[in-house]
This record gives structure tokens, sequence and C-alpha cells, in this order.
């Protein structure tokens, strides 16, 4: 073996696996590498290099199957790498356990039990290893497996040796963080980007009434960032999730829904958009100023699958006693009972960050859970407010940068 060929160890696999599986910027995509592999020296004398860890960034450890698979994502994979081109409406939930040069050689028969496991839960799953090191009895073993596998060359291509069928698992445990986050509800920088419920509400208002949906916005003092309303009425399923496209997005049947009550309310969506002028740049929490829109504007974030997590986490705390929780307090319960979901939800994704809040083994680092900079902004601000805004907590959400995850209290406005 060439000395090219043995330096794929497991990391750099992973990082051209990852590379091929999941391009950077493809929408509706969303993979996380385990916590493991987020250190800087991956063995003994081998140093991962700064460029290769943020390829394998974000980090997280997420449990698929009977393990912790090296990399777990959601894409619509071409169809060269699958035996069908597509699987019903969702893309499919993908675990890959990469294999590559160690002292021992490179276990590639283990990796194609392993990502088997997976399967339990996964609607796929491949071995990643040095195309070198596949034998024709492993390519027999992962076909009799459904396992797919993925041969790695030393300059970074990826060629499907063994393409698995797709089957109809679905998850219900932690793997659903990774559906989460390649959804259009998923907490990324498409997520919210305002904190007023009615910036959302008014999107499909506008959409559905005559002229153009911008200028109807922003002449009637409903809100000026128009394409963050876009995108956050897509976050909350108000209109269809094509909220960075150039062409103006449909209304969902919740969005047709927010227009049938402002018909009723108010006789047409022109008076309604003019009585959200009223509320424009008011710091009055909106359900006390606006009621019924207060109470539509509830419903509609209790749908979104965070709401009912935290909501019930929160009671649990308020009924152990802890009446005003701190954020630390919240994420740290969280982490115990739904770990994956819990760093997807809260802690920004870059790979410096990550790393400070999680250990290799995926665990906590306390410590870092008191900077207010690890948190992602969508949730500890965005959704807090609109949490406040809709009854549901009793404070607003900050800025990371103003956060003091410490005394930033997360308690239920009306606690049972």
């Amino acid at each position: 073996m060439s000395s090219a060929a043995d330096s794929l160890a497991e990391p750099q696999v992973l990082a051209h696996t990852k590379r091929a599986l999941f391009p950077a910027g493809d929408a509706d995509t969303y993979a996380v590498v385990d916590t493991q592999f987020s250190t800087r020296e991956w063995r003994p004398g081998q140093r991962l290099e700064t460029d290769l860890l943020e390829t394998l960034a974000p980090f997280n450890r997420v449990q698929v199957g009977g393990g912790y698979p090296d990399l777990v994502g959601v894409r619509r994979l071409e169809s060269d790498l699958l035996a069908v081109e597509r699987f019903g409406d969702e893309p499919p939930l993908i675990a890959v356990e990469a294999k590559g040069y160690a002292t021992s050689g490179v276990d590639t028969e283990r990796g194609i039990v392993q990502a088997y496991d997976r399967l339990h839960e996964a609607n796929a799953a491949y071995l990643a290893a040095p195309a070198a090191v596949v034998s024709q009895t492993d390519r027999t073993l992962a076909r009799e497996l459904n396992v797919g596998i993925l041969g790695v060359t030393p300059s970074g291509a990826v060629e499907p040796l063994e393409v698995p069928r797709v089957v109809g698992n679905r998850t219900t445990t932690e793997a659903n963080a990774i559906r989460f986050q390649a959804s259009a509800q998923g907490v990324t920088d498409r997520s919210f980007g305002l904190n007023h419920p009615k910036n959302y509400l008014g999107y499909p208002l506008a959409s559905y009434a005559d002229g153009d949906t911008a200028t109807l916005l922003e002449t009637c003092d409903v809100v000026g960032a128009v394409d963050e309303a876009r995108r956050g009425a897509a976050f909350l399923g108000l209109v269809e999730a094509n909220a960075d496209s150039l062409e103006e997005p449909g209304l969902t049947p919740l969005g047709r829904e927010v227009v049938r009550f402002a018909l009723a309310r108010h006789g047409t969506v022109e008076a309604a958009l003019e009585k959200f002028a009223d509320w424009y740049r008011s710091r009055t929490r909106f359900v006390d100023l606006a009621p019924a829109w207060g109470q539509l504007a509830r419903r509609i974030v209790y749908a979104y699958p965070a709401t009912k997590l935290l909501v019930t986490e929160l009671q649990a705390l308020h009924d152990d006693g802890a009446l005003e929780p701190s954020l630390v307090d919240l994420v740290r319960r969280l982490h115990a009972l739904h770990p994956s979901f819990t760093v997807e939800l809260f802690v920004r994704g870059d790979r410096a960050v990550r790393s400070r809040v999680l250990t290799v083994d995926g665990e906590l680092q306390p410590a870092a859970l008191e900077e207010g900079s690890v948190y992602h902004a969508p949730t500890v601000f965005q959704l807090k407010a609109m949490l406040y805004h809709t009854g549901i907590l009793t404070e607003r959400g900050a800025e990371p940068h103003r956060l003091d995850p410490l005394q930033d209290v997360w308690a239920l406005r009306d606690p049972l």
C-alpha cells in the first residue's frame, strides 16, 4: 500500500464521505458527525487539521439503532447511491460507519455489521472505507445485510461499490433531532430572524391580498424585514417551504386558516393588515395587546415541535420545585432526557462551540453552558420572545451576546 493510501485514517474517510453525501449548501439537508471526531488528536501523534475539523462539523452524538453512527444525516441522495430513486415524501435518514487505516488494518467487516445495526432506525446505512481494502467478501456480506459500501480513494473520490435498498423504518428516538434540523422547521440560520408573532402572521395575509406582498407589508407598517418574515412564516408552517426562492411561496392549509381568521374578524385581509399597523413596534405582550390574534399565534407556536418539548419539561421542573429555572437548568435537564435534540435546539453548530460544550463522548461540559455565546440565537432570542408574546413563558429572550444563562429565566406563565 502506498503512503497516500495509508493516510486515509477514519477522519479522512469520513470527511470525504460527508462532502459527497451531504454537500454544503444543499437544501433540505442536514448532517452531523459523532463527537468522538471533534478532538484535535485522533491517535497519538495523528493531529487533525482545522480544515478537516470544519468539514466534519457540526458535531453531535446521535443514537441510531443500538449505537452511535460516525455520520448521520438527511438528504435526497442521487440515484447511483440507492437502489431506489425515491422514498415517500421525505428524504431518507442515512447512517454511515467509517473505517480507515489503523495499526491493526481496516476492520471492514465490523463496519458493515455496525451499519446493519443502524437499519433498526435509519432508512439507509453505509460502510465508508478506503476503496483498496474492500474485498469481494465484504461486498457479498453487505449485499446480504442491505448495507451500502462507499469506496474512498486517496484523492477524495467516493464511489458506491454496493448500494442499499431504502427501508421504511421511522425514527422514534434521538435520530428525530436530525430529521427536525433538515426540515423547514429546523433551527438553522433559515429559521427565525424576528421576535414578534405578528410579523409572521401578517405574511400570509399580505400574500393573499391583491398587490405585491412586500409592498403591502411595508406600506401597512406590518414589518420592514420582508425576507425574514417570509422565512419565519415558512418556519411556522404558514407558507410553503421555498422561503429562500425568488418565487412567492404558496399558502399552506395553516396559512389559509390564518386568512380565514382575518376575514371572520375584519371582513377583508386589507382591513386586518391595517389593524396590524396599530401594533407596529409595540412592546406589550401580544396576547394582552390583541387577545384573539395572540391566542391564534399561541396555537401556531405550540404546534412547533420544540414548543411541546419545552412546555413539558418546564412543567416537570416546576413540579420538582424549580419555579424559575435558568437557561442552564433547562438545558441540563433536557440534555439528560433528549441529548441530541437539546444540542441541535440550543447550541450553535460551529465546530469551536460544539467542541467547548460537548466532550468527545457527547457529554455536556457544564462550565461552557454559562457562556451566552454558545447558544443558538433563533432559540434563546427569537423563539423565546415568541413564547413570551403568546403567553407561554414569563420572560422575553435575549441575544446571545447579552445573555447571562444563569440569570435567564425559562418559566411557564401558567404552570399547572
